[in-house]
């Protein structure tokens, strides 16, 4: 298949499940190529490269830890080698630990230090190395995946929330280094639907994902093609929105 220069190009990161695989979709739902960006789920990732090429976008699958600086940046000449451009990129890649906040003594620094190294360094080092390319892009844009832990306490691991408020003001400077060429938002979505939560919240999962919703005005949890509808529009439309964090969470943190 011949490169079509007019199509505009994402890179989503962290794209074998969930808000990746989700926005990996809406992006080539919306006219984009998209390059796949994973860690270890390869069989996932050429699933979700199937989905995206049904829609007649044409996919780059790149394997890479997101905290390996030398990878990432031969991921992103691969990504301008293959497409010769770049406009969009997700930093959605991301890590947690099991370690609940209770058990203050039984957290690991190693395991502190790698979901710093995935969630925080990681989303600076994609951003940095992609930078090149989203500037020459008309409309550059990146968005970034915080959570709600990142605004305020959860029961969230603490290395997670505290890497996700790392997200919220890396968001802000970086707006502030790259505009006027390159928007950068984040998005910070709370309990959600599927996989993530699943594994966080165990045998609970059905009782307090329940519970939440009671709580919440709309009555539910987001789920991860509503997180990705969020991401698409801030990559494609909001011209003039740069350096927020946009909270999906069905206007819980709102009125609780």
């Amino acid at each position: 298949m011949s490169v079509d220069a007019a199509r505009p190009v994402a890179l989503v990161t962290g794209a074998a499940r969930g808000i990746g695989r989700s926005t990996a979709i809406a992006c080539a739902r919306n006219g984009f190529d998209v390059a796949l960006n994973f860690s270890r789920s390869r069989a996932a990732t050429e699933a979700v490269a199937a989905d995206v090429a049904a829609l007649g976008a044409r996919t780059l699958l790149f394997q890479a830890d997101v905290a390996d600086e030398a990878l990432v940046r031969e991921m992103l000449q691969a990504v301008g080698s293959e497409f010769g451009r770049l406009d969009a990129l997700v930093n959605n890649a991301g890590t947690t630990v099991s370690t609940p906040p209770s058990d203050l003594d039984g957290l690991r620094m190693e395991d502190w230090d790698r979901v710093f190294a995935v969630n925080v360094r990681g989303t600076f080092q994609v951003t940095r190395a992609a930078v090149p390319l989203l500037r020459e892009s008309p409309r550059g844009a990146v968005v970034n995946l915080a959570s709600i832990v990142g605004l305020r306490p959860g029961p969230q691991p603490f290395p997670y929330a505290a890497s996700k408020a790392a997200i919220v003001n890396l968001t802000r400077t970086l707006a502030g280094a790259l505009g006027p060429a390159i928007r950068v938002n984040a998005v910070a979505p709370g309990w959600m639907v599927g996989d993530w939560m699943e594994e966080a919240l165990g045998d609970n999962y059905d009782r307090l994902m329940d519970r939440r919703a009671k709580l919440t005005p709309l009555r539910r949890c987001v789920t991860p093609d509503e997180v990705a509808e969020t991401i698409l529009s801030l990559l494609v439309s909001n011209p003039f929105v740069t350096g927020e964090t946009v909270v999906i969470d069905g206007g819980f943190s709102a009125t609780t």
